[in-house]
């Protein structure tokens, strides 16, 4: 709850950096902010954060009790608008930014005695803010993500922009407890080369709301499944990788099972796409996709496989898959993957595309089929936070 005092003071921190290397197929962003830029990449979690806060000031008529501190630049106000409330900056940001710069604008919001801190960017920000926040000792201090990053696995995430000002709006009214949550994140080198190390890193404090949050990503592995994977590659092999029908592959490790034993050469953590029996692109950015897709004129089917736990389809660890993207494959040509082990921890299947007319088109679907077995299908609510 927040504290007992006429003004609701709410910390803001934007990693103006965070999923940079989305679109581009980089994995990440944590290093690699200069290079993404001088590719092209454009703006994601500043923007990002603008449209939780737009959605706060549509959910809340009279924001006259709260005071937001925030830096002034690119890691705070020049995202934000002065209808959400009172503004105070007390810190100043500009350009490329770095961990040391999270973590000065984390110890100036809490000199500032916020009583929440709400953030845009990803596992690598998390566990920055998490960091000076155990140094400072105020590990109990609330937290609110707002999906910016690349791959987000940490707990403290609202599954949307949206889903964020909900968070928000429904802590300020006092309907929703703080509880723990795991803060996870990946090596992003070891990411880069292939390898998918997760590790728990600490815990944070964040509101607990089942709907609007996205929980912690969990990773399946269950004994027994082999026959099942064999099936499911079998199943591709004769319906799908036939003359004239474009594949493209997500990421993930059944995924990447499958491609093998398809006789692929699948990257670990990127996208690949086949035509028939024959790879024709590995590891392919947004750009390479739509070039892909504006040159085939047959079928085309995107195989995904949801995140186990959080049940993500679109808009975590795929963002070359952009709107324009899912937009020009159309959103039917989406077939979900999904072993039976994980569909224990899947109960549906979670769209964020980042663009609010293509995720209401999702949700006009109101289910989708994932394939989990030689000729097996389920069909699984979708969710459009």
């Amino acid at each position: 709850m927040p504290a007992a005092r006429g003004m609701t003071r709410i910390g803001l921190l934007v990693n103006p950096d965070a999923g940079l290397g989305g679109r581009l197929g980089l994995k990440g962003s944590d290093g690699q902010a200069e290079y993404a830029r001088s590719q092209g990449a454009e703006d994601r979690a500043g923007p990002r954060v603008k449209d939780a806060l737009a959605h706060f000031t549509r959910l809340r008529k009279d924001t006259s009790d709260l005071q937001w501190v925030t830096s002034e630049g690119r890691m705070g106000s020049e995202w934000i608008g002065s209808e959400i409330g009172i503004i105070s900056t007390i810190h100043q940001s500009s350009g490329l930014t770095s961990a040391e710069d999270t973590a000065g604008l984390v110890q100036t919001l809490l000199n500032a005695e916020i009583d929440l801190l709400v953030y845009g960017g990803g596992d690598g920000t998390t566990r920055d803010i998490v960091a000076a926040l155990e140094k400072a000792g105020r590990g109990n201090l609330p937290l609110i993500g707002v999906p910016c990053g690349v791959k987000m696995h940490s707990g403290c995430f609202a599954a949307s922009p949206k889903a964020a000002a909900e968070v928000l709006s429904a802590w300020l009214d006092g309907e929703l407890l703080v509880a723990n949550t795991e803060v996870l994140d990946l090596d992003e080198e070891i990411y880069r080369e292939g390898r998918w190390v997760v590790r728990m890193y600490a815990e944070a404090m964040t509101p607990a709301s089942p709907r609007w949050m996205q929980g912690t990503k969990q990773r399946v592995e269950a004994s027994g499944e082999e026959e099942i994977v064999e099936g499911l590659a079998d199943h591709i092999r004769e319906i799908l990788m036939v003359s004239n029908h474009l594949i493209i592959w997500g990421s993930g490790g059944t995924l990447r099972t499958i491609g093998e034993m398809v006789g692929m050469n699948p990257t670990v953590l990127g996208i690949d796409a086949s035509i028939g029996s024959k790879q024709i692109g590995t590891d392919l950015n947004e750009s390479d996709l739509l070039k892909l897709l504006s040159e085939h004129e047959g079928e085309v089917t995107i195989l995904l496989s949801p995140m186990g736990g959080q049940g993500f389809l679109i808009g975590r660890g795929n963002l070359q898959l952009s709107p324009e993207v899912l937009r020009t494959a159309g959103i039917d040509s989406v077939l979900g993957i999904c072993t039976p082990a994980k569909l224990l921890t899947v109960r549906r299947l979670r769209i964020e595309t980042g663009d609010s007319d293509l995720d209401a088109k999702f949700a006009g679907k109101r289910y989708m089929k994932v394939l989990q077995g030689y000729r097996t299908t389920r069909v699984l609510p979708v969710s459009v936070d």
